[in-house]
């Protein structure tokens, strides 16, 4: 039986001295190929573009507090459950909100 393997595509790349010494320190740390190298970086860069704790829009909107870290694995999935999300969290400061008040405030 033969399998067959994708050997990807071809590209070129221009880098500047010092990011092809960079290239070239990480392969060897990583003691993998050159593009090995890009292929994990895109995949990093993949990842923290996707980390909704770095999300600007979730910031702003106090979702998530500045460098909360967020364990995927941890909650529903805020894309798919967006609704329950927003609702859980309004639910969640009306209780801090009358925490912060005092017994004598009529609210």
């Amino acid at each position: 039986m033969t399998t067959h393997h994708d050997s990807g595509s071809k590209i070129q790349v221009h880098l500047r001295p010092a990011e092809l010494r960079r290239l070239e320190r990480l392969r060897s740390t990583l003691d993998t190929s050159k593009s090995g190298v890009l292929r994990r970086g895109l995949e990093a860069l993949e990842r923290q573009l996707l980390d909704p704790a770095r999300h600007p829009a979730l910031g702003i909107i106090g979702l998530v507090p500045a460098g909360a870290a967020i364990d995927p694995g941890s909650g529903p999935d805020a894309a798919r459950d967006h609704d329950d999300c927003m609702v859980d969290a309004e639910i969640a400061s009306w209780s801090a909100q009358s925490a912060d008040r005092r017994p004598d405030d009529p609210g």
